[in-house]
């Protein structure tokens, strides 16, 4: 009982600490200015932090590589997002892994 209570303490803490910093950035977004160029840069920042992640989400498994029918899923959904298509035939790329992984490719 007591570990419950500690983890529902936690996550209330992390709750309200999250919706503190989210509030906060809407609050201080008026009284706070970049300069254009730092601005940018922090633009780029965000889409190459996404970039890692889904590189590091699609290429491993544990500590090694998580084989090629993930990353080929990736990939498709990759190209029919830059071509935009809808989202649900993005889903496609989900079937993409799938069937690498019934034909053995894992």
């Amino acid at each position: 009982m007591k570990d419950s209570a500690l983890v529902v303490a936690g996550m209330a803490t992390l709750s309200a600490g999250t919706y503190a910093f989210r509030l906060s950035g809407q609050a201080l977004r008026a009284r706070i200015t970049f300069p254009p160029r730092a601005a940018k840069l922090l633009e780029a920042a965000a889409v190459i932090m996404l970039a890692a992640l889904v590189a590091t989400t699609a290429l491993t498994e544990g500590h090694g590589f998580s084989g090629f029918a993930r990353p080929a899923g990736v990939l498709v959904a990759g190209v029919l997002a830059w071509r935009k298509a809808p989202f649900i035939v993005v889903l496609a790329a989900a079937v993409v892994t799938a069937l690498l992984r019934i034909l053995g490719v894992a």
